[in-house]
């Protein structure tokens, strides 16, 4: 049997999805900048793709600019506010327990003489919503904390840091903005735009084309341009269009968002299948995830898309190659930095001792996946921690 579980990682394309990418490159091949029948062919699919991104959005298609992905989303959101608004202040606040897209964004910020605060969380990786109260300050000009944490899959405040910055805002007459990197949200959680100025989200995600992802800035927002150039995406993207991902993308998000209940519905119940099964098969292990998982936006609960859990006396490594084996395919934390030495940032934040960071994995589930494939995981997980606990002599 063949089981995908880094799903946070990946997805697998949706079939339709590869048949659209096919057919803008085999024929519909033309630059949407064209003037002819095949550039016009194009630009209608950028326009598409557009209006579905924003309707899975629920944001107005000029909101939505196409990037190469989450990452490129999230250095245009940052390093486009902080040089927009400069002359403002000179202050970001985020999290110790952001993608690296984010932290090593605000390193090269800090490194030009922005001032940084990152927000501490607690043992599951929610974030201090007091912590933003005492770090908002006049010369603050942007507010940036992820919707989903993709290594734990805890759903963070937004909603309430949002606002808690309106509010700072109205009492100060200041104008700080708030980004979220929704990438590990979209497609498993209603996305929450009212009252965000930027959301970035991904397709390979929501099972679409990797190579492609989508900033949202609000209507009347004015940011500095990240790449410069020919003037695409109203110039806020130069560089001709990759029209077969954006194609792919729009029908993505048009399929998860058409089947959205059904799909996260799916979802939470493999997870929590899982869940149980490993709490009443296996002994000495530790939630890093919330427990709970929520299908809507309430904070400190978990994503129905993810269970990080350490098998204490293993080592997550092992465990993921043994399974692999098995044709199980898990991860040990995020696929961005997997290659990186050196433990994970946000188990580290959240506190965790060596030992259960070295045991930890993360499963991540899609709407294909079904209760026979967690009872299969279920049977050989046990075997593989059981077997490694024997050699290690664990007590």
């Amino acid at each position: 049997m063949f089981v995908y579980l880094d799903n946070s990682a990946t997805t697998k394309q949706y079939d339709a999805v590869t048949d659209k990418i096919i057919e803008y490159m085999r024929e519909d091949f033309g630059n949407p900048s064209s003037l002819h029948r095949l550039g016009i062919t194009a630009e209608k699919a950028i326009k598409l793709a557009r209006k579905s991104v924003a309707e899975a959005m629920n944001v107005r298609d000029d909101e939505i600019t196409f990037t190469s992905g989450g990452t490129e989303a999230d250095n245009t959101a940052l390093i486009g506010a902080m040089s927009a608004r400069k002359r403002r202040g000179n202050k970001i606040i985020t999290t110790a327990v952001e993608h690296p897209a984010i932290l090593e964004t605000v390193n090269r910020l800090k490194n030009q003489g922005f001032s940084v605060e990152y927000l501490d969380v607690d043992e599951k990786g929610l974030v201090d919503i007091k912590g933003l109260q005492r770090a908002l300050t006049e010369d603050t000009i942007l507010v940036s904390v992820m919707g989903v944490n993709n290594e734990v899959g805890t759903i963070e405040p937004i909603r309430e840091m949002v606002q808690i910055k309106n509010e700072y805002n109205k009492a100060k007459g200041t104008d700080i903005l708030f980004h979220t990197d929704s990438v590990q949200a979209f497609g498993k959680l209603p996305v929450i735009s009212n009252g965000v100025d930027m959301i970035s989200v991904s397709g390979h995600k929501i099972h679409g084309p990797k190579g492609i992802g989508a900033l949202y800035i609000r209507k009347g927002l004015m940011i500095e341009p990240y790449l410069i150039g020919g003037g695409q995406e109203k110039h806020m993207r130069s560089g001709t269009e990759n029209v077969p991902a954006i194609a792919g993308f729009g029908l993505a998000a048009k399929i998860a968002n058409g089947n959205f209940e059904n799909r996260i519905k799916s979802m939470s119940r493999v997870r929590n299948y899982l869940l149980e099964g490993i709490k009443t098969e296996i002994k000495d292990i530790k939630m890093n995830s919330p427990e709970t998982d929520s299908l809507n936006w309430e904070s400190g609960m978990c994503s129905p898309s993810v269970l990080n859990i350490s098998f204490l006396g293993t080592r997550g490594e092992v465990l993921l190659h043994t399974l692999e084996q098995a044709d199980i395919y898990v991860s040990t934390g995020s696929a961005c930095s997997s290659n990186k030495k050196g433990q994970s940032h946000v188990l580290k934040a959240m506190g965790l001792n060596d030992t259960e960071i070295e045991g930890a994995i993360r499963f991540s589930f899609n709407e294909f996946n079904t209760i026979q494939e967690m009872e299969y995981v279920l049977e050989k997980l046990k075997t593989a921690v059981a077997k490694f606990r024997k050699l290690g002599s664990f007590r």
